[in-house]
C-alpha cells in the first residue's frame, strides 16, 4: 500500500455546503458558484459531500455528482476530500472507490453511525476501507452526530502506525485530542481541528488545520488567523481575529436567532451579504423574515455588515 504525501493538507479547508432549489433539488450551478467564491478567498482546500454538505440527505449518486463536480473544477488547484462515510462498510468501500475513480484526493470518512457497532468492528471498518482503497484516509471522529464511540488518540496513533488512516478530524468541544495527537504522532499525520468552538486552541495545540462548516462565510478571517497563529507563531494577533469569529459562533451555540441549526444560519448570512443562500433539504428549514432581521442586527453589531 503506497505512502501519500500528506503536505498539501494543512490550512483552511471549509466543509463546503450543499445547494438545493426551493423544491430540494441539487443545484449544481448554485454550489459551484459557492464554491469558486470560496478558492478565490485562497482556502487551502475543499471538503464535499461532509456534514455541511448535508451528505446525510444525499442520494449516493448525488454525493458522487458532487465529486465530479469539484474535480472537474478544481482539480489539481487544492487539494479535494470527498465525504465517503456510511453506516455500512461495503457501501462506505464503494463510494469510497468510486470517488478516487473520479478523482478526488483523499476521502473523509465518518464513524459508522446511528447502529452503534463495539470499538472493534469500528477499527476494522477502517483496516478494511484502507485495503480496498488507495487515497489518504481521513478518520472523521465525531462521536456525537453519530452514536458511534470516538477512537481515542493513542487509538488514532496505531492506526497511523499501521498506515490505515493518515488524518483525522477531530469534532469534539475539547481540544485535548489535538494537542495529545500532536505529542503522539508528529507531523506523521495531519491534525484537523473539526468544530467551530476554540479553532484558536486548536491551533495552538498544534492542528495542521482546520474543516468547518463556519468557513463557508469565515474562510477569510479564517486564513489570516491561520496565518497569524501557525506560520507567524502570533496568537495574541490570532485571538484578535478568533474574536471577529466568535460572535458568528455565539449565533448558533446561544441560540440567538431561537431553535435553529447553524447552516440555515450560514445561509442567511450569505443572502444579506448580497449572495445566494440557497436552500437546504428538509427537515431544515430557511430563517424566516424575523429571524433574518435579528440576524442583520446580531451581524452590525459584531462588524459583519455595515
Amino acid at each position: 500500500m503506497p505512502k501519500f504525501d500528506l503536505s498539501p493538507y494543512h490550512g483552511i479547508f471549509p466543509a463546503g455546503m450543499t445547494f438545493f432549489d426551493a423544491e430540494g433539488n441539487l443545484d449544481q450551478d448554485a454550489t459551484l458558484d459557492h464554491w469558486q467564491w470560496l478558492v478565490d478567498q485562497g482556502v487551502h482546500g475543499l471538503v464535499v459531500a461532509g456534514t455541511s454538505g448535508e451528505f446525510i440527505s444525499l442520494t449516493i449518486e448525488e454525493r458522487l455528482q458532487l465529486c465530479r463536480l469539484a474535480v472537474k473544477n478544481f482539480g489539481g488547484q487544492l487539494p479535494i476530500i470527498a465525504g465517503t462515510g456510511h453506516a455500512s462498510t461495503k457501501l462506505t468501500i464503494d463510494i469510497s472507490r468510486e470517488a478516487q475513480d473520479i478523482g478526488v484526493d483523499s476521502l473523509i470518512v465518518i464513524l459508522p453511525y446511528y447502529s452503534r457497532p463495539p470499538m472493534a468492528s469500528v477499527i476494522e471498518h477502517y483496516r478494511e476501507l484502507r485495503r480496498r482503497t488507495d487515497r489518504p484516509i481521513m478518520l472523521y471522529n465525531n462521536p456525537a452526530n453519530t452514536a458511534c464511540t470516538a477512537l481515542s488518540a493513542p487509538q488514532i496513533a496505531q492506526l497511523v502506525d499501521e498506515d490505515i488512516v493518515h488524518m483525522v478530524k477531530s469534532t469534539m468541544e475539547s481540544v485535548v485530542p489535538i494537542h495529545d495527537l500532536s505529542l503522539l504522532t508528529g507531523d506523521s499525520m495531519r491534525i484537523f481541528y473539526g468544530s467551530f468552538l476554540a479553532a484558536l486552541e486548536g491551533f495552538a495545540g498544534g492542528a495542521h488545520g482546520w474543516i468547518s462548516g463556519v468557513l463557508n462565510v469565515a474562510a477569510d478571517r479564517a486564513i489570516r488567523m491561520y496565518r497569524a497563529v501557525v506560520e507567524e507563531n502570533n496568537v495574541h494577533r490570532g485571538l484578535a481575529i478568533w474574536k471577529e469569529i466568535l460572535p458568528i459562533v455565539h449565533l448558533y451555540t446561544y441560540q440567538k436567532l431561537g431553535p435553529v441549526a447553524d447552516i440555515p444560519i450560514y445561509r442567511g448570512m450569505l443572502q444579506l451579504a448580497g449572495r445566494y443562500g440557497g436552500y437546504s433539504r428538509e427537515p431544515f428549514t430557511a430563517l424566516n423574515e424575523t429571524q433574518l432581521e435579528q440576524l442583520q442586527a446580531e451581524l452590525r453589531q459584531a462588524g459583519w455588515l455595515k
